[in-house]
């Protein structure tokens, strides 16, 4: 660094005594100078490299004298004038750099902004930011719209929000089939509510017939507010009886369409529940043992099980305890066990 700095210093004091010297001694350096330049491209061919330095004299001179671009003989004009508008730009990115910006959101609050609007996908930024200052954060709605999760499509509610809002009018029931010991099939019948993915009803029956289902909806929806929809296949077994007792209760009955059993996807999907975490574990003896199983499913399904759909929480809510010993109690006979907290009284007894 301390020879460039001399060679540089050198360069001035040329330039400035050069106009004091007669013109034939700065013809004679001149020739000089371009002889050496020959001989060293002439036995140097490799491309030799310029500092910052280097590339800021050459640049100066051209602007000085842009006819010097016919002499050059290291580097080429082009080279030259790139550097040039190179040194153009950074000098106006230099100018119009910003010397006051806004203060930096925190990524907290960049990430709250991003979880309100994916929560709420009907509020736009100004309703977001009203908020936040009621929140207490002072942001900008600019900076509001900019952290916001961007939409492809027009806001509008999700299927979860959807059937949320609808879950508590709707109810389904589905048959199943059970074999016991001697190979004898035995018909359940499930009734849930979509609202709490709660377990009304499981029956269960050798011969199921439109009057027994009839009747076991009615037991099952008890002093209960009836729902306003319910959710079936196209079974023989939903006869003109139990169609008729539904209209009589104020519900529509809503039959899927053929062969499809995904327009009743929650009631298939916690039959498939019953048989992986109940039948599927134990040989049914009866009819009678087979309702005793199911039974104690369901309390155990309603009270204790938790459920990703409930964040969490079981259909009957379950309080959250923090205080007392732990203790499970085994539910079907140990194939479950149900988890809670229990709270020793303690006292002294005082002798008479």
């Amino acid at each position: 660094m301390f020879s460039r700095m001399v060679e540089l210093l050198q360069l001035i004091w040329s330039a400035l005594t050069g106009p004091f010297r007669s013109r034939a001694s700065r013809e004679a350096e001149i020739a000089a100078l371009r002889h050496q330049l020959n001989v060293l491209q002439r036995q140097s061919p490799k491309r030799p490299t310029f500092s910052a330095l280097d590339r800021l004299i050459f640049v100066i001179l051209f602007r000085i004298a842009p006819g010097i671009t016919t002499v050059l003989k290291i580097v080429g004009p082009e080279t030259v004038i790139r550097w040039h508008r190179a040194s153009f730009r950074q000098f106006w990115r230099w100018k119009s750099r910003s010397r006051r910006g806004r203060p930096q959101v925190p990524s907290d609050i960049r990430q709250l902004i991003r979880e309100m609007s994916l929560a709420n996908p009907l509020w736009g930024a100004p309703r977001v930011h009203g908020e936040l200052l009621k929140l207490g954060i002072d942001v900008g709605q600019t900076s509001v719209a900019k952290y916001m999760a961007k939409r492809r499509k027009p806001s509008s509610q999700g299927w979860r929000t959807f059937l949320r809002n609808h879950g508590d009018g709707v109810a389904a029931m589905d048959l199943f089939v059970v074999p016991t010991l001697s190979f004898r099939l035995l018909y359940g019948l499930l009734i849930m509510r979509h609202d709490r993915r709660r377990i009304l009803w499981l029956g269960v029956t050798a011969h199921p017939t439109a009057e027994w289902i009839a009747r076991q909806f009615t037991e099952a929806c008890g002093w209960e507010e009836p729902p306003t929809y319910l959710i079936h296949d196209r079974d023989g077994a939903y006869g003109d009886v139990f169609k008729r007792r539904l209209r009589a209760m104020g519900i529509r009955d809503k039959p899927t369409a053929p062969r499809s059993p995904w327009q009743n996807g929650h009631c298939e999907r916690l039959i498939g529940s019953i048989r992986r975490e109940c039948l599927d574990h134990v040989v049914v003896f009866g009819e009678q043992h087979l309702r005793h199983l199911l039974l104690s499913y369901l309390e155990y399904y309603n009270c204790a099980r938790t459920h990703l759909a409930l964040c969490k929480d079981a259909p009957i809510s379950r309080a959250v305890q923090s205080i007392g010993a732990i203790r499970s109690t085994p539910i079907l006979g140990g194939l479950h066990r149900q988890y809670a907290r229990i709270q020793f009284a303690t006292g002294t007894a005082s002798a008479s």
